[in-house]
């Protein structure tokens, strides 16, 4: 199906669904307050490693440390998630998600762990940054499983919980600016206070992520997810009555389809992230520079980027653009970025002053937070109830390759 039938009723042959009367209330908004939590938790460790990098790259000086961690990262989190389209037909996904928060929280604990008790701020012990990129490698494992099962869980749930999760992450990377101005503010910039501010970040980390665990064991407590969850287990049985077990070929059958019900959408956050990557972070921490706020000016721009990201993730609660391709052809129009960054460095002296790059920043961060958003929420529309998950996932995947070129690219749209 293309944008045209975007507009596609979602209880298209599903089971009808009662007056709202009738659905269950989420008393307190308990469950918009989990999800958001969620999806702070599950970006939550990957920030703590690469906002602590500079103590890596301290302790491990001959290491390309910022490198290594990303190709770990992006290579497991592309594997998983192949893996789990695959076989989202066959797994359950609360276990899913119980595990990968449980592999994320442990790949968290090992790093403060092993500092205690091996590296003690000592450079140049090679057998901590292996054991170190072996954590990176365990919590992309688990952040795959967690990402994908809540995505998609989000992706059957109505929009506000979609918008809820992604709001989250955008919380998680303002959490870690603010945490990082706390620290730069607070402890020497020297190794003692590199090695303090490594250790706040993983130890906030790993409290959240277990906040996480005992709140996604609560949601399925929740009369309001129950309702959903039961109303799944119908359309899929009254799906597997008509055309049989989704096994084999009829579910390759089925995830063929579901791809080509979401790959525009899936295009348009591809765009998005090739966009943003490509100049965030690498672009405004190493290329534009302040005599005013010297080595501040980094930091105050990544946090305004991650402020306006979580303002446009919250709009959508707001307002919802609601026709595809208006949607996708915002994200083709925000590749302006490419040539306005562009001038910034080789235009007019007053576009390389601090407020023009800051607002910006602002915009690309705005733009990134709201698109996102919207054809998040909107792509598992498009598909049955029971093929939402799968849908949710496979955004996912366009969402990672998206991360993986933009970063690529970062190394040469300058040149």
């Amino acid at each position: 199906m293309g944008l045209a039938g975007a507009d596609t009723s979602r209880l298209l042959n599903k089971p009808e669904i009662p007056p709202p009367n009738k659905i269950p209330e989420d008393k307190w908004h308990l469950s918009y307050i989990i999800f958001f939590t969620l999806g702070l938790g599950y970006v939550l460790p990957w920030n703590a490693f690469i906002t602590a990098v500079d103590y890596f790259s301290y302790l491990y000086p001959e290491a390309s440390v910022d490198r290594i961690f990303a190709v770990a990262n992006m290579f497991f989190i592309l594997v998983v998630l192949f893996i789990i389209i695959l076989y989202s037909h066959r797994s359950n996904v609360y276990v899913q998600i119980n595990v990968g928060l449980g592999l994320v929280t442990l790949a968290l604990l090992i790093v403060p762990i092993i500092d205690a008790v091996y590296i003690k701020g000592r450079v140049g012990l090679y057998d901590g940054f292996y054991v170190t990129v072996g954590a990176v490698a365990l919590s992309a494992l688990g952040n795959a499983l967690v990402q994908g099962g809540i995505v998609g869980s989000a992706g059957e749930l109505p929009d506000r919980y979609m918008q809820a999760t992604l709001a989250g992450t955008a919380a998680s990377g303002v959490l870690i600016s603010f945490l990082r101005i706390f620290t730069k503010a607070v402890y020497s910039q020297d190794a003692a206070g590199l090695r303090k501010s490594a250790n706040l970040y993983f130890s906030v980390g790993i409290v959240v992520m277990f906040v996480c665990m005992v709140l996604y064991n609560v949601a399925h407590k929740l009369p309001v997810m129950k309702y959903y969850s039961e109303l799944k287990v119908l359309a899929v049985t009254e799906d597997e009555e008509v055309q049989g077990p989704l096994t084999g070929s009829v579910w390759r059958a089925t995830l063929r389809d579901i791809v080509g019900r979401v790959k525009w959408y899936g295009f348009g956050l591809f765009l998005i992230y090739v966009m943003t990557l490509a100049i965030f972070p690498g672009y405004i921490t190493e290329d534009v520079s302040s005599e005013l706020l010297k080595d501040w000016y980094p930091i105050i721009l990544i946090t305004c980027f991650n402020v306006f990201d979580l303002v446009g993730k919250s709009l959508t609660a707001v307002y919802l653009l609601e026709n595809p391709k208006i949607a996708v052809g915002s994200c083709i129009a925000r590749l302006l970025f490419f040539p306005l960054f562009f001038g910034i460095l080789h235009g007019p002296r007053f576009f390389r002053t601090e407020i023009p790059v800051m607002i910006l920043t602002s915009l690309l961060g705005l733009t990134n937070g709201y698109l996102t958003s919207v054809l998040m929420i909107l792509a598992p529309k498009v598909v049955k109830l029971q093929h939402a998950e799968a849908a949710g996932t496979v955004m996912v995947l366009f969402l990672v390759f998206g991360l993986a070129s933009g970063s690529v690219l970062a190394w040469f749209w300058v040149i």
